[in-house]
């Protein structure tokens, strides 16, 4: 049976469960696509068809793998303009595929732009299937990459997508992804370390999500009876109602670093960055690093022992071993959740009162009180933008479930939150999706605000709008690290729930603290009939929020 290579990837993404694909005309492979009936989200560029697609992963924790397909070859305009979500997604380790078109055989070293170094840069893997007939070859390795070992984007590059080969030389069977569990005298050392500390951490990683561990790691810290931080990327592994659970970022954070004696890294790398924290007096600290690679190994942070393997594999071995030491009663409960309650306590209080503000324009923490009084936590998906609402919503926002919201930072692509929230609804169309974005990050979602109105996609989008970038320019927290190039036309001036309407948005302007809950529950219940809705809320600039440990700029 012979099919041309197109045929045969569409063919093949369907064997893997892929649903749809997000792009951005033109790749050779969507005609394909089409004719195979395979639904295609069309974004309005090539940037956001990566990010949808990346999203899509990370929300889904790579249970379901998101697609993409852009624009390639020697005219490579479309994987210029996705470079950007592809670094993003590499950054974050992603498990994401990108469909290209490749470069011609004979056709390579014409152009000033290398294709082939440049992706290469942005991916896990790069595949160049120079052949028509080793389509199914390539694609078993891209969905083993995506489903082995590290996260992280897989590129495959498509030169001659009319080629012919035969279907049946080589049938094609779905892969299953294989883990690795730890060695289990690694496990005992582990333990060993953990009963001997006196203030023992759990720094709990994005791993836990994507190893599924998220019960596996409640059972352990139970038992461990040990303080929690998350990452921002794991925000929602641990359960933020938990009187374990320290936080995410702030001063209660700092405190729990600061005085540890042993840090149990668990799916985290400890790789340093702006939207993570350092980790004070690290070389006087026992650090144990649960990794699904060796590369996160002694990386920055002396690494004092490491468990190899799949989080959740490694937890419930951490867990077994310590129940075992202890006949069952795990380590003994002291003062902890008292001591983390008083800790939170104290460094939540000035946030606790911003919530409860009634200040005209409204303080941006009564917005986030809103969301929080009428959103469901165990039904809902919720995401901040790059900015002020990333740092404010993870300083506050109770998550009490895997990807009840997604925390995104290290490459920081602005108006990546309303890919998000358009993942999301595809992920789980039953949920509340809701992202927060500010001026900046509007400014950059405004042409992609089309695509949920016509795929009729229930998602609410709310606008912190205070007519510049806060904490850019002066004001009362300070001269500001960029006072020339802060200020943007504003709500005096502009009107953007009347000018978004007309894309097809449900929307509304919010001036006072008591309009909120109203207003979002209007936005939801246009939601639930399959319209977009846009919520303005017109805010006072307040750039306060919790700090990460050591990192203060």
């Amino acid at each position: 049976m012979a099919i041309d290579a197109a045929t045969g990837i569409a063919r093949i993404l369907k064997q893997e469960g892929v649903e749809w694909v997000s792009t951005f005309p033109v790749c050779r492979v969507n005609n394909a696509l089409g004719r195979e009936n395979v639904p295609m989200l069309m974004m309005r560029d090539d940037r956001y068809a990566i990010a949808v697609a990346d999203a899509f992963s990370r929300i889904t924790g790579g249970k379901q793998i998101g697609v993409a397909t852009v624009q390639g070859g020697v005219n490579a305009a479309g994987l210029q303009v996705a470079y950007a979500g592809l670094a993003q997604a590499y950054e974050d380790n992603s498990p994401m595929l990108c469909i290209t078109d490749g470069v011609p055989i004979g056709g390579m070293e014409n152009s000033h732009f290398d294709v082939t170094s440049s992706l290469k840069s942005v991916s896990k893997w790069y595949g160049y299937i120079d052949k028509p007939e080793r389509v199914p070859e390539f694609m078993r390795r891209a969905f083993t990459m995506l489903r082995t070992g590290r996260p992280g984007p897989v590129i495959l590059a498509v030169p001659d997508a009319a080629g012919q080969y035969d279907e049946t030389a080589d049938p094609y069977v779905p892969v299953k992804g294989w883990k690795s569990a730890p060695d289990p005298a690694d496990v005992t050392v582990a333990i060993d370390m953990l009963r001997k500390a006196q203030n023992p951490l759990v720094y709990a990683g994005e791993g836990i999500i994507y190893a599924d561990a998220a019960a596996e790691l409640k059972t352990f810290v139970e038992l461990a009876n040990t303080p929690v931080i998350s990452t921002l990327k794991a925000k929602g592994a641990f359960p933020e109602d938990h009187p374990l659970f320290v936080g995410v970022r702030g001063e209660q954070v700092n405190e729990y670093l600061t005085k540890s004696d042993l840090i149990l890294a668990v799916g985290s790398s400890l790789s340093p960055g702006r939207f993570s924290h350092a980790i004070p007096n690290a070389a006087s600290k026992t650090i144990i690093n649960c990794s699904v690679t060796e590369l996160d190994v002694n990386k920055v942070f002396p690494t004092a022992h490491a468990l190899i393997g799949d989080a959740r594999f490694s937890l419930q071995a951490l867990a077994g071993e310590l129940s075992s030491q202890t006949g069952g009663r795990g380590r003994d409960a002291g003062h902890v959740q008292a001591e983390v309650k008083a800790s939170r306590d104290a460094a939540l209080a000035q946030y606790r009162d911003a919530m409860a503000s009634n200040d005209t324009p409204i303080n941006p923490y009564r917005v986030y009180s809103g969301l929080m009084k009428v959103l469901d936590p165990h039904k809902s998906f919720v995401t901040h933008e790059s900015g002020n609402t990333r740092d404010q919503l993870t300083t506050v926002y109770d998550t009490l479930i895997p990807r009840g919201f997604l925390g995104w930072g290290n490459v920081s692509s602005l108006g990546y939150s309303l890919a998000a929230v358009v993942a999301a609804k595809k992920a789980h169309p039953d949920r509340q999706v809701v992202a927060v974005t500010g001026e900046a990050g509007l400014g950059y979602m405004m042409g992609n605000l089309e695509v949920p109105v016509r795929e009729k996609l229930g998602v609410t989008v709310v606008h912190i709008s205070n007519g510049g970038f806060s904490g850019y320019g002066p004001g009362f927290w300070g001269a500001g690290h960029d006072p020339y190039t802060h200020r943007v036309l504003g709500p005096d001036e502009v009107d953007m729930s009347k000018a978004i309407r007309e894309f097809g948005l449900h929307t509304e302007r919010v001036t006072e603290p008591g309009e909120i809950e109203g207003a979002l529950q209007r936005a939801l219940a246009a939601n639930d009939a399959g319209q977009p809705s846009y919520i303005e809320v017109i805010c006072s600039q307040f750039p306060v929020y919790g700090q990460w440990m050591g990192r203060h700029a």
